[in-house]
């Protein structure tokens, strides 16, 4: 069976120095596949070490900050219950929750583990994408101030799953919950299409 190469913004290494956020990403990161991930609600991502905790003891290995492509670790923060819409101060920028990570292929060959995707999605630990609303510059140690909290009920783990599941039902609740935002549109009207 033969191999093929790609290339994948994925591999991550912690930074001691500060990092500019701005534009449509964090520092010198690159957005390979911007049709996929990347661009302006997928500049940022955010993934807790609370759940790197659960995913070391669960798979039986140590897994560093960064393993899942995150450009912030973040400590003391419950990602999977954030609020969609929800704004975090960190550092001098402001950025704002945008969705769920859904995972893909790149994740799988990331970590070389069969059924990971699946494996993954299920858990509900997706880690949340963020726009940048301020831009600014980020480095470790900084606190997250959780600004201009929604309340429509929208979590990560919620638009995550229904991404996932393909509830037609639910999706189309989610989209009025939030305001029917444009770049959910095409989302919703692909899972009624795919319902027929």
């Amino acid at each position: 069976m033969g191999s093929r190469t790609r290339t994948t913004g994925i591999f991550k290494e912690p930074e001691s120095e500060r990092v500019r956020v701005a534009g449509l990403t964090v520092g010198d990161d690159v957005q390979v596949d911007k049709k996929h991930h990347g661009g302006t609600y997928q500049a940022v991502y955010a993934y807790a070490s609370e759940d790197y905790d659960w995913w070391s003891r669960e798979l039986g290995q140590t897994l560093e900050p960064g393993t899942f492509g995150e450009n912030l670790t973040t400590e003391g923060i419950d990602i999977t219950n954030a609020l969609v819409g929800d704004r975090w101060k960190v550092g001098s920028c402001t950025i704002e929750i945008t969705g769920p990570r859904i995972p893909c292929s790149t994740l799988r060959a990331r970590m070389g583990i069969p059924g990971f995707v699946k494996r993954f999605a299920a858990t509900r630990r997706f880690g949340a994408y963020f726009m940048i609303v301020d831009e600014g510059g980020v480095g470790v140690g900084d606190e997250i101030e959780v600004i201009g909290a929604t309340g429509h009920g929208v979590t990560i783990a919620r638009l995550g799953a229904v991404m996932f599941d393909k509830d037609v039902a639910e999706a189309e609740a989610i989209f009025e919950a939030l305001g029917s935002p444009e770049r959910l549109r095409g989302w919703v009207g692909s899972l009624r299409e795919t319902a027929g």
